[in-house]
């Protein structure tokens, strides 16, 4: 593998990170994002002041982490690795929110370097359910899986943590959903993927939040909470 030039093909914020480097945190972005990013958010300055290198790769906006983005995301750990000189001591947290939730958990189940903790916020976790839930979805999704030769029920499948559950890794999950999230349903995603997992004993934190809807109304202390669960690996 040669190595990608990590900041043309990700935002990586390493001015502001405090050494030493003490994770790499993959910050997933949501459906139809193409923005470019300058600056962190609240979450992200908060991990980079604990010594997580932030890394929020440019995957395109309709990815729906398909096997061109694993591949990709593979390559691109492995060179953010390779240039900061980071040894295999040194944890991987996946983190994101609605489609990056999703990609947080479905690239968790496939990574090559398999990561340390994973951090879903409002996830999309079963996709064929998801295809019917809203009419702007299955253009996104068709274009996802463009040139793919398999019929929809394997894809669908394949790319659907909640069908998955037996191959994701044994590591600390955390997964947050509100009650009135109107965007991705709660109980027809993140309900039955924390119920699946934990009927294999995964060491999964369900948080659910009383009137927070998709990213809206979102409580401090939520937002507490999941900056506190990335900072707790970055030892």
């Amino acid at each position: 593998m040669n190595p990608l030039p990590i900041k043309e093909v990700a935002w990586v914020p390493d001015e502001y990170v405090a050494k030493p480097i003490r994770g790499v945190v993959l910050v997933f972005h949501g459906l139809s994002n193409t923005d470019l990013r300058s600056e962190p958010g609240t979450d992200e300055l908060e991990w980079l002041r604990a010594g997580g290198l932030v890394v929020y790769p440019y995957s395109g906006p309709w990815a729906w982490m398909n096997r061109q983005a694993r591949a990709f995301i593979d390559d691109l750990v492995d060179s953010v690795y390779a240039f900061y000189h980071l040894d295999d001591s040194v944890p991987l947290i996946t983190t994101g929110g609605s489609m990056g939730g999703f990609s947080s958990l479905l690239y968790t189940r496939y990574a090559r370097r398999r990561p340390t903790a994973c951090l879903a916020l409002f996830p999309c976790c079963d996709l064929k359910y998801h295809f019917t839930e809203r009419p702007d979805l299955p253009r996104t999704i068709h274009f996802a899986f463009r040139g793919y030769h398999e019929p929809w029920e394997q894809l669908f499948a394949e790319h659907s943590p909640v069908a998955q559950v037996q191959h994701m890794p044994d590591i600390p999950y955390l997964v947050i959903h509100g009650e009135a999230d109107k965007t991705v349903s709660k109980a027809h995603h993140s309900d039955r993927f924390v119920a699946a997992m934990r009927r294999l004993g995964r060491k999964i934190e369900y948080v659910e939040v009383p009137g927070m809807g998709h990213g809206s109304m979102i409580p401090l202390s939520v937002l507490q909470q999941r900056v506190e669960f990335v900072k707790g690996f970055l030892h």
